[in-house]
């Protein structure tokens, strides 16, 4: 038997599946010779099975990257019932369970295991893991590579340093949304040259999802639009925003009219988020009206629409949360209700979360020099030195974002630990990149105005905007 006898074996007996869905096999087959692949393919086709079907017939240990603690313990879940050996290793594990599951990849344990990037800076994981021939490292959600992505994580930009250490494994970088600046991006990361990665693009044409946008003028019509539409489309359903106070105004709006749902955002406490997530995905509440943290993790099949009643950041993260609607292929409806005040929300993000490098100098600095204060009277009094005059200004808490995912600080503010243990980072020191960075993010928003509106053919727009690179690795 070849190996791709093997897979399809694999298919069969541990996933239940007669054959590969369009694309896979070709994909697992490039994978099993042993050479790279960037794959792009729409959300719910199943590029997860194009690197666990390999993981099954490879001699060595497979490695997931992936950037969700909730999402790779649901996944390790769902394999472990299937009766393959998966764990995953991570920050919400106590120290001594962390350290069976370090000795039991030393000991040759586990087909497959999931971590974040950050995992490879601690000392005793990169001790245990050359003990372990790994044949093939999986990169999930790979946009997060490139800092031209819509949900970039600085220590994903390490992976060419973690494919060295792993001993440089064929790789496959997985993803349902990547511009052709991303896709180059990630392979440039990846420490790849464009010729030794062959780009899979499967498009984003997801044929069930009717995509319409309806322009609205003030709060009234948005809520009967929202009303119209969950009426029109009996069973689940999310309604984004891009404001919690928003959210809230709509919910009591809601209620009163009788409708019933949920609410999730970034700061509920977890245990109600995990409530009303669980909730919401048995299908006891039908319907949940979230902010962006609502967002990958939630594999529901049945979700028959996706409301979006203010104008989200950008084409990918509109993408990347209608993908959550009609995963069992039956009809589902994407609206987006656009008023066009409300691009004055998203501009004020976009301010927001690019910091200028003499930001990045301040705030490094006042951390540096005042650190017993900083965490002594918290980030109001941060806001006060940076001389903030809006308090919805976001600034410090993304530049806190960033200094810690280049690991520069060490600690939180809310748990009065903050510490700085490394230089500024020189990527939050040049502003000509800063500034480049910046230009983008208001390039992706006006993107997203143009979709909005288009008289043409949408799904075309979208196939446009997320563009194929040509690669020659073949």
């Amino acid at each position: 038997m070849t190996r791709l006898d093997d897979a399809r074996h694999a298919l069969s007996s541990a996933f239940g599946y007669d054959s590969f869905r369009d694309g896979q096999e070709e994909i697992i087959a490039h994978v099993l010779e042993g050479r790279h692949a960037l794959v792009l393919m729409p959300t719910g086709r199943g590029k997860s099975l194009c690197y666990q079907v390999p993981a099954l017939v490879l001699d060595d240990l497979t490695v997931v990257l992936s950037p969700l603690i909730a999402l790779m313990k649901d996944q390790v879940d769902a394999l472990k019932a299937r009766g393959i050996d998966a764990e995953f290793i991570n920050s919400s594990l106590k120290p001594r369970e962390r350290n069976r599951r370090y000795r039991a990849v030393g000991d040759g344990r586990y087909r497959i295991l999931y971590v974040t990037p950050e995992r490879f800076r601690k000392a005793e994981f990169l001790e245990i893991m050359s003990r372990r021939p790994t044949g093939l490292l999986a990169v999930d959600e790979a946009h997060c590579i490139s800092e031209w992505g819509h949900d970039f994580r600085p220590d994903y930009t390490r992976v060419d340093e973690i494919r060295a250490h792993l001993g440089l494994p064929t790789t496959i970088a997985l993803t349902a949304t990547a511009t052709a600046d991303v896709q180059l991006s990630i392979i440039e990361h990846l420490g790849l040259a464009p010729d030794e990665i062959h780009i899979f693009h499967h498009g984003i044409e997801r044929p069930n999802l009717r995509l319409e946008v309806e322009h609205v003028w003030g709060g009234d019509e948005k809520l009967e639009a929202i009303e119209r539409i969950r009426d029109a489309n009996p069973g689940s359903g999310i309604v984004y925003f891009a404001l919690i106070k928003t959210l809230e105004r709509y919910s009591e709006l809601l209620s009163a009219r009788g409708v019933r749902h949920v609410r999730y955002h970034g700061s509920l406490d977890p245990g109600p988020r995990k409530a009303i997530q669980e909730a919401f995905m048995s299908g006891g509440e039908p319907l949940v009206l979230a902010t962006n943290a609502f967002g990958m993790g939630v594999d529901k099949e049945d979700i028959r629409y996706v409301v979006h009643a203010e104008v989200p950041g950008s084409m990918e993260s509109y993408y990347q949360e209608i993908g959550r609607a009609g995963r069992d292929g039956k009809p589902s409806t994407c609206c987006l209700l656009y008023d066009q005040r409300d691009l004055e929300i998203q501009m004020q993000f976009v301010k927001w979360t690019n910091p200028d490098a003499g930001y990045y100098n301040r705030i490094y600095h006042l951390l540096a020099e005042q650190n017993d204060a900083v965490n002594g009277f918290g980030l109001e009094w941060v806001r006060q030195q940076l001389h903030h005059k809006n308090r919805g200004d976001r600034r410090p808490e993304t530049a806190l974002k960033m200094l810690e995912r280049y690991g520069a600080t060490e600690g939180s503010i809310e748990d009065q630990n903050l510490v700085v243990v490394g230089e500024l980072p020189e990527p939050l020191t040049d502003q000509e990149r800063l500034a480049e960075k910046l230009l983008r993010d208001r390039k992706k928003l006006y993107a997203l105005v143009q979709y909005a509106n288009l008289e043409g053919d949408r799904k075309a727009f979208l196939e446009d905007y997320f563009g194929v690179v040509s690669t020659s690795a073949d």
